[in-house]
């Protein structure tokens, strides 16, 4: 079969090895251009353009696709059965849409309708999700809304961020590409669409969105610190200046947050080594791994020794300023 392949992150390496491992034409490979990366900010190449580079596979990188005459010459002229598309980060043309036989077929990091949008890991962790899973889709003109292909589940465990947890789903996705391509063909797959009423969103992170609300429960925190990985992360402040968070966890048993003795939201809690704070619903948060503004992440016991916080004292209570410095 053959099939062009448009992708840009590591979420899609998986799949486009899987593909030609398993004997798929890849004629091209369709992905954003190189970007500035790294402290010195020079141009890095996409990861899906540095395997097709390896696989010796043609690879286009254009700006725009929508209006481009050339790049669309040259999909009319290669006649794709498929277009496969994983995290490519533009949306698809209807012309594009149209060309081949089999239609564009997306490979999802959620089990949709739920999450749809650009960051369905991280929003599935951070949501509290249990189970997640992946879905192959075929693309229509609204944002992850097309007729569902077939679908795999995958559990989230209570250690998993999303740096742990996309790899997994990428396996899985690549698995569940091989099988969706062949029963497409063969006219074995049944296409079904989605319910609407059930859909949720998974938009783009913001900055923002890693600021920690104490007002909420210590297990919402939690799950945002997971989901949140490895940007925008959680940070606070703590004595004026940022404080992020790479580590914590909810505190279950009695004690510090309990309904006897809770701490107040946003406020510390030092326990000789151990260092808490105070969140919604009468509970509390054990910080485990923090980054003082301007400083390399530590284990709570170090901050603590070096930083020497006092029970009562308030986290977040300051105006937040951007940390991208430090990331």
């Amino acid at each position: 079969m053959d099939v062009v392949f448009c992708g840009t992150p590591q979420f899609a390496v998986p799949t486009l090895q899987a593909l030609v491992n398993a004997g798929f034409r890849v004629r091209l490979v369709v992905t954003q251009p190189d970007r500035p990366s790294g402290r010195g900010m020079e141009l890095a190449a996409p990861p899906v353009k540095q395997l097709a580079q390896q696989l010796g596979i043609e690879v286009t990188q254009p700006d725009k696709i929508k209006n481009n005459a050339e790049f669309r010459a040259r999909l009319e002229e290669i006649k794709p059965e498929a277009i496969v598309v994983v995290g490519y980060g533009r949306i698809i043309p209807q012309w594009m849409i149209d060309l081949p036989p089999l239609g564009n077929i997306n490979l999802h990091g959620s089990l949709l309708p739920k999450y749809r949008g650009a960051a369905p890991v991280q929003w599935a962790i951070a949501m509290g999700e249990t189970v997640t899973g992946v879905t192959t889709m075929r693309i229509d003109a609204g944002l992850d809304t097309g007729d569902i292909l077939l679908q795999r589940e995958l559990p989230i465990v209570p250690e998993d961020t999303a740096i742990t947890l996309a790899p997994r789903l990428a396996e899985i996705g690549a698995k569940l590409m091989l099988e969706t391509l062949p029963g497409l063909k063969a006219g074995t797959i049944t296409p079904r669409k989605q319910d609407n009423a059930q859909a949720s969103l998974a938009p783009i992170l913001k900055k923002e969105d890693g600021l920690m609300d104490f007002q909420g429960s210590a297990r919402k925190i939690w799950n945002r610190l997971r989901g949140f990985q490895p940007w925008p992360g959680a940070y606070t402040t703590f004595r004026g200046k940022n404080l992020n968070v790479w580590a914590a966890q909810p505190v279950e048993e009695s004690g510090v947050g309990s309904q006897e003795s809770a701490v107040a939201p946003g406020e510390l809690s030092v326990d000789k080594d151990r260092l808490f704070v105070g969140c919604g619903e009468r509970t509390a948060l054990e910080l485990l791994i923090v980054q003082p503004e301007g400083k390399k992440r530590m284990a709570a016991r170090d901050f603590v020794h070096g930083y020497h916080p006092k029970t009562g004292e308030q986290l977040g209570t300051e105006k937040h300023r951007d940390t991208e410095a430090q990331r």
